[in-house]
């Protein structure tokens, strides 16, 4: 892979090594945390601190995707919130890791945003598929410390799978009249 001169190329393991040391700021006790990780694939980490978490039922990610396909489900989310999101498949919902000042203005209807007072299940960062120590994995990783999705962009989401949920419930109830 060829870059320009001056550019930083950093690996995928740089990147989770950062995101993790970085997200270890939101653990009551990082040891305790980090032995979580290994141990189980999740630790607790305290919301409402370095970010909030927006909860997204899945049949609304799955509808602003237009696919319920794992790999599929990725790759949208990926692209679209180009930031750190994981699925919890426990809790059949999807977590978008935004700025933790989120919380205090979220008003989107059918999610939650998770701040202050709060503490959260978090995969390891190195877990990006179904894992028998979890439920939970990213579907988008962080890609570095701090690197969060934007608000705005989450909220975008939410709203147009709400809207494409409704149009196929409307297009169903259309077919069975």
């Amino acid at each position: 892979m060829e870059t320009e001169p001056g550019v930083l190329v950093h690996s995928r393991r740089s990147r989770d090594v950062g995101a993790e040391t970085w997200l270890m700021l939101a653990a009551r006790d990082a040891s305790v945390a980090r032995q979580e990780w290994d141990e189980y694939g999740v630790a607790l980490l305290r919301c409402g601190t370095i970010f909030s978490a927006v909860r997204i039922p899945a049949d609304i990610v799955h509808a602003a995707a237009g696919t319920a396909g794992r790999g599929a489900v990725a790759d949208y989310l990926r692209t679209a919130l180009e930031g750190p999101c994981f699925f919890d498949g426990n809790s059949q919902a999807y977590y978008a890791l935004t700025p933790h000042s989120t919380a205090r203005r979220w008003n989107v209807p059918d999610t939650e945003c998770l701040g202050a007072d709060f503490f959260l299940g978090v995969p390891a960062t190195t877990i990006s598929e179904p894992d028998p120590r979890c439920a939970a994995w990213w579907v988008a990783p962080m890609e570095g410390p701090a690197a969060l999705c934007d608000p705005g962009i989450v909220r975008w989401l939410v709203q147009r799978g709400r809207i494409r949920r409704s149009e196929a419930a409307a297009e169903e109830a259309g077919k069975d009249a």
